[in-house]
């Protein structure tokens, strides 16, 4: 009976730095094995990546030799496949730099209809599980642990997608809170000379309404204007437009 490959701690997984395209539709990249299979390699040993829908990998079974690895075409079917065959040194802690790698990412895969294992795109959501075994020319060697399950971006459909640009509501909501933010009052003349531009003319047109600004009147304070007050008994006015309450002799008083 061949010997059960050993089982390493390692636990495949999506690099966590910022990538572009790290998780799409159809592929995702994932974190190489470096420094996990030292001490098991030979250098004529090959490290392979399982690919298994995530209810289907505790029914995985490890080939036991190259011909017996299951190819990517019956993936639907056998629900697992191999992929990304790999010499072991290149995940070796002296190789130059860690590798990152990218499952489903040869589309030439599935349009020539190749029979020997490939990398081709992946054909829903999933999600996924994955794991790295190293084979050697007698079988598995080392295995690593299933990863956690991986799922895959959704396509959007376009019947769901909106061409027309956001409308009543959105516009005025966006704008409210800017005059929050900003003040409404020094913001306003700002926005008024934005509003004859191309890209603010659409939201100034049916947002605000240029009616509002000519209809009404913001006054923040009124204040009413002073009336004239009546002149009190025995006052003298003199000179005009100075008038004096001081009390007078019972002589007639100087009428201006």
């Amino acid at each position: 009976l061949p010997t059960p490959p050993a089982r390493l701690p390692y636990v495949p997984h999506v690099p966590p730095v910022a990538l572009l395209g790290k998780v799409t539709a159809s592929t995702f990249a994932l974190e190489g094995p470096r420094c996990v299979f030292d001490g098991h390699a030979d250098a004529s040993d090959a490290v392979w990546l399982a690919v298994a829908f995530a209810n289907a990998s505790a029914a995985f079974r490890n080939p036991l030799s190259r011909a017996d690895v299951p190819p990517y075409k019956q993936l639907l079917t056998a629900r697992s496949y191999m992929t990304l065959e790999t010499a072991a040194a290149a995940y070796s802690c002296s190789a130059p730099s860690p590798p990152v790698l990218r499952v489903g990412g040869d589309t030439a895969c599935r349009d020539q209809g190749r029979q020997d294992p490939c990398n081709g795109p992946l054909p829903s959501p999933g999600p996924y599980r994955v794991k790295f075994l190293l084979m050697g020319c007698r079988g598995p060697k080392a295995e690593t642990r299933w990863s956690e399950p991986i799922l895959l971006r959704r396509a959007v459909s376009p019947s769901t997608i909106d061409p027309s640009p956001a409308r009543r509501g959105s516009a005025v909501v966006v704008i409210a809170s800017i005059l929050a933010s900003l003040g409404a009052t020094p913001l306003m003349p700002l926005l008024l000379s934005l509003c004859s531009a191309k890209v603010w003319g659409s939201l100034c047109h049916q947002d605000l309404g240029t009616d509002a600004f000519i209809r009404r009147s913001y006054r923040t304070h009124y204040i009413p204007p002073a009336l004239p007050q009546p002149l009190p008994p025995g006052c003298v006015c003199s000179p005009p437009g100075l008038c004096s309450s001081v009390p007078q002799p019972p002589a007639p008083c100087q009428r201006i």
